[in-house]
């Protein structure tokens, strides 16, 4: 991975870092309303996709597969919503929200629809307590 690479202050400020995974640094986002997740290429200066080289676009595709994968085990989702927008933050990252029928938002995007609810400690161990053994596992 690059040295130059830097996560977004915005990213540091809104989310928990999980785990790093061959390519990508796993966040979770401080709203507890979703399982929301975010990978984020350790690559410096990516916006898009297509900057990526083959390889690593590849190794992106693999991770988020992985881990879509995963977090619909995990909570019994009713879809898996995976996003990479950048308009706010430039920094490629992509989104993985577990959705359900009956969430609050449903079926809407959740960005800009309520406030962030933010976990409780309690409720963040739990929460990795449940996916990093199982993330392990797998990579």
């Amino acid at each position: 991975m690059s040295d130059q690479f830097r996560l977004h202050p915005q990213l540091a400020n809104d989310c928990f870092e999980l785990a790093e995974l061959p390519l990508c640094k796993l966040l979770l986002c401080n709203d507890s309303a979703y399982p929301w997740f975010i990978l984020v290429p350790r690559v410096a200066d990516i916006r898009d996709i297509y900057q990526l080289d083959w390889q690593q676009q590849q190794q992106l595709l693999n991770e988020s597969s992985l881990l879509s994968e995963l977090l619909m085990q995990s909570f019994s989702g009713d879809k898996m919503n995976v996003a990479s927008l950048g308009n706010v933050v430039e920094q490629l990252h992509v989104h993985h929200v577990v959705r359900f029928k009956n969430d609050d938002c449903w079926p809407k995007p959740i960005w800009g629809q309520q406030p962030l609810s933010p976990y409780t400690d309690d409720e963040l161990e739990c929460l990795k307590e449940k996916i990093l053994p199982q993330l392990s596992r797998v990579c």
